[in-house]
């Protein structure tokens, strides 16, 4: 069977199931995990679906990928993406983190600064951070949102707005190729958007996954991004976005 074949009928199982796993795909068409994994992989790439831990399911614009399956999605670029970004960053800045599997692992490579001083509206975050005693870490008030430890809302939009920082970093849910920024929450925006106008320079930190993924909320433009981090080239369209605003692009 070709690979375009057994696409296409990967794609008509998850449409009829929602889900499927990676042992029942491999049952199914008799090849190997390794390549069943190659698969989802290139079909979450083209946003056919949505790469989950142990298979895949529909992608969809209104319902982000759980908590713990995000962890786990392209792990090594995240922690390339941090590597990098940490390094822009000098000792005794003051910055903000927003929510994000991929900022908490930036805030873990922080660890190694000094003397910073942390606005988050990320637990995971501020647990991360709060362990350095020369670190100053202020968490955010408002709703914690139990599915991943963010704080959101107006309250926590509000609070954000008393602050004004060197650096504000900000995971995306999804960037449309027009240069629209994504996420999937309303209220988690809210606080994005307060970031985003509180700081100095705004730092996005995305992997590949994210170019062209859609989402429902729409936060704002990849033109008030003042850098990118990611680890592949961004598509043509959003290259041309980054160019005509002079966003800053680093790959890792």
């Amino acid at each position: 069977m070709s690979q375009s074949h057994r696409h296409a009928l990967i794609l008509e199982k998850i449409q009829a199931s929602g889900f499927v796993s990676i042992d029942e795909l491999v049952e199914t068409f008799q090849v190997t995990p390794q390549t069943i994994r190659r698969d989802l992989n290139q079909l979450a790439l083209e946003q056919k679906i949505a790469r989950h831990h142990g298979g895949a399911g529909i992608e969809s614009s209104t319902v982000n990928t759980s908590y713990q399956d995000r962890k786990a999605m392209n792990l090594e670029a995240k922690e390339k993406i941090a590597a990098a970004l940490v390094k822009i960053i000098p000792d005794g800045a003051s910055l903000f983190i927003n929510i994000g599997t991929t900022n908490e692992i930036i805030a873990r490579a922080l660890l190694n600064h000094r003397n910073l001083q942390v606005v988050t509206n990320n637990l995971h975050v501020a647990s991360i951070l709060g362990s350095k005693e020369d670190f100053s870490v202020i968490i955010a008030g408002g709703e914690v949102r139990h599915t991943d430890g963010g704080v959101i809302g107006e309250a926590t939009s509000d609070f954000i707005n008393q602050f004004h920082m060197d650096f504000g970093i900000i995971g995306i849910s999804g960037i449309l190729s027009d240069g629209s920024l994504l996420d999937f929450d309303y209220r988690e925006v809210l606080v994005a958007q307060a970031i985003i106008k509180n700081s100095r320079q705004v730092i996005l930190a995305t992997d590949h996954s994210k170019f062209g993924r859609n989402a429902m909320v729409r936060l704002g433009n990849i033109g008030q991004a003042d850098h990118l981090f990611t680890d592949t080239p961004p598509p043509e369209e959003i290259m041309a976005a980054l160019d005509e605003y002079q966003v800053n692009l680093h790959m890792v």
